[in-house]
């Protein structure tokens, strides 16, 4: 995974080459990541569990794709447990007092999360291609072959974490005399031991995905536009809308200052004043990808056509006026007469006396 053992930076983390060494420091990440990460845990939290009961328990007449909504969902739902943790690291000048293995759980699940989303994203956005591009093809898939690729990238992502949950201890950032979490891996570690996550994740866990939606997502919108105006074609266009842009926002600015920041580490870009900018935009981009957790719920809100999703709550007011279509007796229409009850009169059913 990219960055997995490596993620935020301590304020006065070093870097060098054979002649040089100077420090990178970001001290606005100790308020930026709280401030952040407390609204993505609070908006996550409700949103995620909230979709999680009404797409397992509520939710109906929606297609088989929504088994990757309620695994998306799951996961997002996982990424914000965690956050509680991170926000208290981070407002102790990243200073880790939960142990080791709580560390490696916390900053494992936190990059699961990323991956994870956007391969949902991927599956929704093939699900979709051979719905509207394939139908008679689409009309054949069960529910099982979605449950079974659901596995599959459940197995893969578990797969890659155990290793890093078993794997080496914390580093201690000795100027500080604090206990960093998930970072500080000398220039040595980067060149052999983390190139692989890094290249791996990068490729296969970004680029050869997003590839697939940015030539996807044009061919389905292309030819939903030649069906005529409905509910559904407004609702796959907004389904996909949503999805380029959390990818846009989210997931696009942290993978390309990632790649500048592995090329950081492996020390292919040595200038001072760029790696500084490298490092500081890091830190700003490790927030952001955090709110796709925010708002991949309504992704599940436009996808499903249940009424289930809108919360209405019915206060009662007594009528103050009746409409009558028509009185007999003085053979006139649409009058509009103020309600009167007299004590002991009863009302008719549908309203009108």
């Amino acid at each position: 995974m990219a960055d997995i053992s490596c993620t935020e930076g301590v304020s006065n983390e070093t870097t060098g080459n054979a002649s040089s060494e100077f420090s990178l420091d970001a001290d606005f990440q100790y308020s930026l990541f709280p401030v952040i990460y407390s609204i993505v845990f609070v908006l996550g939290l409700m949103e995620n569990i909230l979709a999680l009961y009404l797409l397992c328990c509520r939710v109906k007449h929606m297609s088989h794709s929504y088994v990757y909504m309620v695994n998306l969902a799951l996961a997002d739902t996982l990424f914000v447990c965690v956050l509680p943790f991170k926000i208290h690291y981070h407002l102790n000048g990243n200073n880790w007092i939960f142990g080791d293995m709580s560390c490696r759980v916390t900053g494992t699940f936190y990059y699961i999360n990323i991956y994870l989303s956007i391969a949902f994203f991927t599956c929704i956005c093939i699900d979709r291609y051979v719905a509207v591009l394939h139908p008679f093809t689409y009309i054949q898939i069960k529910v099982t072959h979605y449950v079974l690729v659901v596995a599959v990238l459940w197995v893969v992502a578990l797969s890659i974490a155990v290793p890093l949950i078993l794997g080496g201890p914390l580093h201690n950032c000795g100027m500080r005399n604090t206990t960093a979490c998930f970072e500080n891996f000398a220039v040595s570690s980067w060149t052999y031991r983390m190139a692989p996550y890094n290249i791996l994740a990068l490729v296969f866990g970004f680029v050869i995905p997003f590839s697939i939606i940015l030539i996807s997502y044009p061919l389905i919108a292309k030819r939903i536009s030649q069906i005529k105006r409905s509910v559904r074609k407004r609702k796959a266009l907004s389904t996909i809308y949503i999805i380029l842009v959390i990818c846009t926002l989210c997931f696009l600015p942290y993978h390309l200052t990632h790649l500048l920041h592995f090329l950081m580490r492996i020390q292919v870009i040595q200038n001072e004043s760029f790696t500084k900018l490298i490092y500081k935009m890091r830190r700003v981009t490790l927030a952001l990808v955090s709110f796709n957790c925010c708002l991949n719920p309504l992704l599940y809100y436009y996808t499903s056509s249940s009424k289930q999703w809108l919360c209405n709550f019915r206060l009662r007011f007594r009528s103050q006026v009746v409409y009558t279509v028509c009185d007999q007796k003085l053979d006139k229409f649409s009058y509009v007469y103020k309600l009167q009850q007299r004590p002991g009169e009863k009302q008719h059913p549908d309203g009108i006396n």
